[in-house]
C-alpha cells in the first residue's frame, strides 16, 4: 500500500506540472533530485525522506527511469556514476555495455569492406550486453543506506499500476511508433489495442516489466543475469539472430574506476574515465581555456566563443583517435589531462583566425609507463551522485523483450565499425575503439561533480550523444566564468562543435548577429541553426550555494527537481 499511495501521490504531482509550468529553480535543505522525468525524481525524493541518503535516491530514480522515461531510462541499456561521499572520497562506477563474446571486428561491414546501413543501430546485433542493473545494485550495495526492496519497489508500483502518459511522452511514441510497430511486445507496451501508439490521458501500464524488476528485487544481481530475464532475453536474441548469449549475462561485471581529475580557475572537476571520452574531454577543454579571460570576453562574445570553439575542436580530434575502452586499448589518459599538454595543443590558437578541421590532427602522444538521460543528487550530509544512463538512440534498438517487458539497447553503433566512419551522431573513431568480444564501446556520457575548497558545489550531465560533452563544458563554464545562477548556467542557449563535421551547431537566438558576423570574419563556416528537437542536451542539474540546495530541471525537457 505504502507504494500504490507514492505512485498515486507522482502521478498527481505529474498532472499538476503538466498545467503549470515548474519554478526554475527549487530549493531545498535536506536534499535535492533532478531528473527527466517528474515521476522519477518524486521516487527518489521520497526516498530521501524515509532516511535514504543520495546513493539510495539515485539507485531509485533510476529504476524508476526505466519505468517512467523508457527512451532513455533503462534496465537493458548501461551507464556510469560518479560518487562523492560525505567523507569527501570519490568513486565512480563504470556499468557501460560490453560486446558480446561472439562479436567481431567487422560484424557490419559487408564483403566488401562497407557498412551495412542500419545494422548496428536497427538490429538484434545492436544490443551490446546491458550493465545498468549490475551498476544499480553493485553501487547501492556498497554505499547505500536502504534495503534493497525501498529503491526497487516504487518503480514495481509504477509499472505495475500505471501512470498517465503526459503530452511529452505521447509525442514520443508518436514519432518512434513506426519502428517501435516492428516488434510485437514492443507494440504491445507502448501502443493501444488498435495499433494506435498511447496518446495523453492514456494509462501505461508495464506488467513485465514489473515482474522483471520484481525478480531484481528478490534475487538481485541473478535476478538479471540467471534464471528467467536471462533466459527470456536470450530467446530473443536467439529469434532475432543476436549474439548475446546466458554466458555473456553471467559473466556481465560493473566496474570502479578512478575518476578523471582536473583543476579549473580554483574548482576540482571530478568526472567520469574511459570507456567515457567525457571526463577526458571536458577537463582537456578547460585546460585549454584557463589561460584565456573567458568571463572578462563576457558570455556570448565572439572572443569567448571563438576560444570555446577550437578548444572542442582540438579535444574532439583527440578523442577520435586516442580514446577507447582502457582494459583493451593503452589510452594515455595522464597526457591528455595535463595541463602542459593542453597548452601544446592550443599553441598555434589564432585568436583572429579559425582553424580548418582538416588541418587539425590528433595530437602527439609521448609513450607513456540522440538518446540519454541524467540525474543529479545531494544529500543534506554532503553525498552527491552524477549519474548518466543511456540505450544509446532513443527507445534504443526498439526492441521490447517479450514477457520481460524492457526494451534493448543499441549501443554496438558507439564502436568505431569501420575506421573513420561516422557513427550515428558523427562521429569517428579509430582502432581504439574498434569491436573487439567483451569489450565496451566508447560513450560521450559526462556525469560531473565540481568541488570549491574541497566541498560539492555543482553536479551535472547531459544526454544528447557527441553533445553531451560541450552541454556539461558550457553549465561548468557559466558557473565558473560568468558566475550565473543555477537557472541561468542551465537555460543559457548552447553551441557545439566536434572536430568533423566541420560545423557550428547553435541553438535558436544562441548567437547575436553581431557575434554571428565576427566568427564569419574569422573564417568560422558552417554555423548551423538547428531546428530540430529539444535543442542541445537536457542538463539536469543541483547546485549548492549559502548551505542551500538549488535544483534545475532543463527547460529543454519535460522534467523537474524536487527538494526537500
Amino acid at each position: 500500500m505504502r507504494y500504490l499511495a507514492l505512485s498515486c501521490l507522482v502521478m498527481a504531482a505529474a498532472a499538476q506540472s503538466a498545467d503549470a509550468a515548474s519554478p526554475a529553480e527549487v530549493r531545498g535543505k535536506a536534499g535535492m533530485v533532478a531528473s527527466r522525468s517528474a515521476l522519477a525524481s518524486e521516487v527518489g525524493a521520497d526516498v530521501l525522506r524515509r532516511g535514504g541518503n543520495a546513493i539510495d535516491a539515485a539507485v531509485a530514480t533510476g529504476f524508476a527511469l526505466a519505468v517512467t522515461y523508457p527512451s532513455a531510462g533503462n534496465i537493458g541499456g548501461g551507464g556510469f556514476m560518479v560518487i562523492r561521499l560525505a567523507d569527501g572520497s570519490v568513486v565512480t562506477n563504470d556499468h557501460r555495455e560490453r560486446a558480446p563474446a561472439a562479436a567481431d571486428h567487422d560484424m557490419f561491414l559487408d564483403d566488401d569492406g562497407d557498412v551495412i546501413q542500419g545494422l548496428s543501430t536497427h538490429s538484434h546485433l545492436a544490443v551490446g550486453v546491458p550493465g545498468t542493473v549490475a551498476g544499480l545494485l553493485d553501487v547501492h550495495e556498497r554505499y547505500g543506506q536502504l534495503e534493497r526492496s525501498a529503491v526497487i519497489d516504487p518503480a514495481i508500483a509504477l509499472a505495475r499500476d500505471g501512470f498517465v502518459v503526459d503530452d511529452d511522452l505521447a509525442g514520443q511514441f508518436r514519432r518512434h511508433m513506426p519502428r517501435l510497430e516492428r516488434y510485437p511486445a514492443s507494440r504491445a507496451v507502448f501502443a493501444r489495442p488498435d495499433g494506435a501508439p498511447l496518446a495523453a490521458g492514456d494509462r501505461l501500464v508495464q506488467s513485465d516489466l514489473a515482474d522483471t524488476l520484481g525478480r531484481i528485487r528478490e534475487h538481485g544481481h541473478d535476478g538479471f543475469y540467471r534464471g528467467a530475464t536471462a533466459e527470456l532475453l536470450v530467446a530473443e536474441m536467439e529469434r532475432g539472430e543476436g549474439l548475446i548469449t546466458l554466458e555473456d549475462l553471467a559473466s556481465y561485471e560493473s566496474v570502479w574506476r578512478d575518476p578523471i581529475r582536473g583543476t579549473y580557475r580554483g574548482h576540482e572537476i571530478v568526472s567520469m574515465p574511459p570507456p567515457s571520452s567525457g571526463g577526458v574531454l571536458l577537463v582537456q577543454m578547460l585546460n585549454m581555456l584557463e589561460p584565456h579571460d573567458i568571463g572578462g570576453f563576457g558570455y556570448g562574445s565572439a572572443a569567448a566563443t571563438h576560444r570555446i570553439i577550437e578548444a572542442e575542436r582540438r579535444a574532439y580530434a583527440d578523442r577520435a583517435h586516442h580514446l577507447g575502452d582502457t582494459d583493451f586499448y593503452p589510452t594515455p589518459i595522464a597526457t591528455l589531462v595535463d595541463k602542459a599538454y593542453a597548452a601544446q595543443r592550443f599553441a598555434d590558437f589564432d585568436p583572429a583566425r579559425a582553424s580548418r578541421s582538416e588541418d587539425i590532427g590528433h595530437g602527439t602522444i609521448p609513450n607513456e609507463s540522440p538518446d540519454t538521460t541524467h540525474v543529479s543528487v545531494m544529500d543534506g550530509d554532503g553525498n552527491t551522485v552524477a549519474y548518466t544512463t543511456t540505450l544509446n538512440l532513443s527507445y534504443g534498438s526498439k526492441i521490447v523483450v517479450p514477457g520481460a517487458g524492457f526494451l534493448l539497447n543499441n549501443e554496438m553503433d558507439d564502436f568505431s565499425i569501420k575506421p573513420n566512419t561516422p557513427n550515428a551522431y558523427g562521429l569517428l573513431g579509430d582502432e581504439a575503439n574498434a569491436i573487439a568480444p567483451g569489450k565496451r564501446m566508447l560513450s560521450s556520457m559526462t556525469p560531473t561533480i565540481v568541488l570549491r575548497d574541497g566541498e560539492p558545489l555543482l553536479v551535472t550531465g547531459s544526454p544528447g550523444g557527441s553533445t553531451i560533452i560541450t552541454t556539461v563544458l558550457q553549465v561548468v563554464m557559466n558557473v565558473i566564468d560568468h558566475g550565473m545562477d543555477l537557472s541561468d548556467a542551465v537555460g543559457k542557449p548552447r553551441f557545439h562543435h566536434q572536430w568533423q563535421p566541420d560545423r557550428v551547431m547553435v541553438e535558436p537566438f544562441g548567437f547575436s548577429p553581431d557575434t554571428v558576423a565576427a566568427l564569419e570574419a574569422m573564417g568560422h563556416e558552417g554555423i548551423d541553426t538547428i531546428r530540430w528537437g529539444r535543442g542541445i542536451g537536457d542538463a539536469n542539474s543541483v547546485m549548492r550555494r549559502d548551505g542551500e540546495l538549488l535544483g534545475v530541471s532543463d527547460p529543454r525537457g519535460a522534467g523537474r527537481a524536487v527538494g526537500l
